[in-house]
């Protein structure tokens, strides 16, 4: 049977404005740590804007920006669990061990499947602009 969680603090029962505007702050300094600490982030901000200065440059239409963002956001989201998990895995054993090796690599895994996708869709997006 599961226990239910008692929460004794009635500040976290009830909706805050504050708390939100909190949780916000809390994920500008995730990403401020991911800039600063992972080098991956700068090419995938390089990529990411030359990607939408070409979105510009060839007037992609509406579906085609959706597409293109949903992807960008893709890797991005990838990228960002990717180094949470390995962060993670490096805190509970700097040793080799095969189930952590495994964790990493499909992870890795995971931003790499998002690129690919990535990939893909800019070639249908941008692809054909180049032949007209």
């Amino acid at each position: 049977m599961k226990k239910a969680l008692i929460i004794k603090d009635d500040s976290l029962r009830t909706f805050s404005f504050r708390a939100r505007l909190r949780s916000f702050r809390f994920a500008f300094e995730g990403l401020y740590a991911f800039f600063s600490e992972q080098h991956n982030a700068i090419i995938h901000l390089v990529m990411t804007a030359f990607v939408f200065i070409a979105a510009i440059f060839f007037k992609i239409n509406k579906m085609e920006i959706i597409a293109v963002g949903l992807a960008t956001g893709f890797v991005w989201a990838a990228e960002l669990l990717n180094t949470a998990i390995e962060k993670l895995a490096d805190m509970v054993s700097k040793d080799f061990h095969p189930q952590i090796k495994f964790i990493k690599d499909v992870s890795a895994a995971a931003v790499f499947v998002a690129a690919i996708s990535a990939f893909v869709t800019g070639v249908i997006v941008f692809v054909p602009k180049l032949f007209l």
